[in-house]
């Protein structure tokens, strides 16, 4: 049951990342989105979701090889995209807030 709702979470972490890309940011935290200027909201929008929807399918890819008894490859996708995904999400954060 976790390794489907890995990959439910996965699916909705793309999703709202697919979304941050479009340069929706209603679903960030109100702190970034008054301390990001207008002309850079687009920008931290795709890096943000770039993160997200590295997140997203990494925690996908973990279920879907947990469900097949490949635990171990699963785990390893898991731990490289939550580095690379939150990194990226957070070098956005941290270029992009100005105040």
């Amino acid at each position: 049951m976790e390794n489907i709702l890995a990959v439910i979470v996965g699916v909705v972490c793309i999703v709202i990342g697919i979304s941050n890309r479009k340069g929706n940011l209603s679903m960030l935290h109100s702190y970034h989105k008054n301390n990001v200027s207008e002309e850079d909201r687009i920008p931290f929008g795709k890096l943000v979701g770039l993160g997200m929807i590295i997140v997203g399918a990494a925690l996908a890819v973990y279920g879907g090889l947990s469900l097949v008894s490949a635990a171990a490859i699963g785990n390893a996708v898991l731990i490289v995209g939550l580095v690379v995904g939150l990194g990226l999400a957070f070098y956005a954060m941290k270029k992009y807030n100005k105040r």
